[in-house]
């Protein structure tokens, strides 16, 4: 019986070890992202930063600081974390350049996974709001953060084939 009862405790120990919490799948995720954007900012040619598929529309690296803007504004309102970068500013960067780009864009991604970092699980449930009007959960905010950079970087694709650029494959997991 006391064997049993040692392998079982052994087994629930190993289970909750593997157990990821919210925050660290989170931040997995996250990690995920960045290094599946950085495949993407180092797929497009230096000199097709510039690149617009039509002119009223975002170029490639505006797109990408657009994407970076967000994950600053978001990831602040929902972590609480003061953001280092106002508004919009990454956009306006006059140095658009793929060296300037790239390390734009990483640092919004750092900032992301390590606010994100400084979270509880149960912050995940507390209320914010972002942009002065839309009431949600913080976890529910950083999955809204989530969405806008994935769909901002899935927009480049197009660009990048435009350009005659073969996109980087998939990272799901």
């Amino acid at each position: 019986m006391k064997i049993l009862l040692s392998i079982l405790t052994l087994v629930v120990m190993n289970t909750f070890v593997q157990a990821q919490s919210p925050i660290e799948e989170m931040v997995k995720d996250w990690e995920r992202a960045k290094a599946y954007t950085k495949e993407y900012l180092d797929a497009m040619p230096a000199d097709k930063y510039g690149y617009k598929p039509t002119p009223e529309i975002r170029s490639f690296a505006q797109q990408m600081l657009h994407l970076t803007d967000a994950n600053y504004g978001f990831a602040s309102a929902a972590t609480g974390v003061p953001s280092p970068v106002g508004f919009g500013e990454s956009e306006k960067s006059t140095d658009q350049s793929k060296e300037n780009v790239t390390k734009l864009v990483m640092a919004g991604y750092d900032f992301v996974i390590n606010s994100i970092k400084t979270m509880s699980p149960a912050q995940l449930n507390e209320v914010t709001t972002l942009f002065g009007r839309f009431e949600m959960s913080k976890g529910k905010a950083l999955e809204k953060c989530f969405e806008h950079q994935t769909h901002h970087r899935g927009q480049t694709t197009i660009y990048l084939r435009l350009v005659g650029v073969t996109p980087p494959n998939e990272k799901l997991f």
